[in-house]
Parts: C-alpha cells; structure tokens; sequence
C-alpha cells in the first residue's frame, strides 16, 4: 500500500510539473482528437469488463443452492405418467 501512495504521488508531481512547463504551442489541434481520446478511454474501460467478466456476471445473477428438486411418483405405475 506504501508503493502504491509513493507511485501515485510521483505521477502526481510529474504531471503537475508537465502542466506547469507548458510552453505556447503554435500549432494546429484536430477537433476530432478528442473522440480519439475518448474512444481509447471506452476500449480500455471495455478490455478490463472483458478481463472481469466472470466478477461482474456474479454480481448481476442469482445464486442457486444446488438443490435439485425432481418429480417423485405417487404410484406404483405412475413413472410413465411423469416422463
């Protein structure tokens, strides 16, 4: 837990300082980057549901017992009836 406080920080700090350095760019930004962007974001959010799929089946199905409830006949000649 300790790695990951110290990771998250120094990624923290990182971007801090590369935002802070930005210089004034002179060029040309494709509108169309920003769905670029976005559909990365949707693959990555889709390759992880992929990765935890059988997770997120158990949270949206229910839990059987395993009992196994099977018809039992009243008569002597009644097994034909049930089947």
């Amino acid at each position: 837990m300790k790695r990951l406080v110290s990771f998250s920080l120094a990624v923290l700090i990182t971007v801090c300082l590369v935002v802070a350095s930005e210089r004034r760019a002179y060029a040309y930004v494709d509108p169309g980057s920003g769905l670029i962007a976005l559909q990365t974001f949707a693959s990555v959010v889709a390759a992880y549901a992929y990765f935890i799929r059988r997770r997120l089946r158990s949270l949206f199905t229910r839990k059987s017992d395993g009992d196994v409830v099977l018809p039992v006949p009243t008569k002597a000649g009644a097994s034909r009836e049930i089947a």
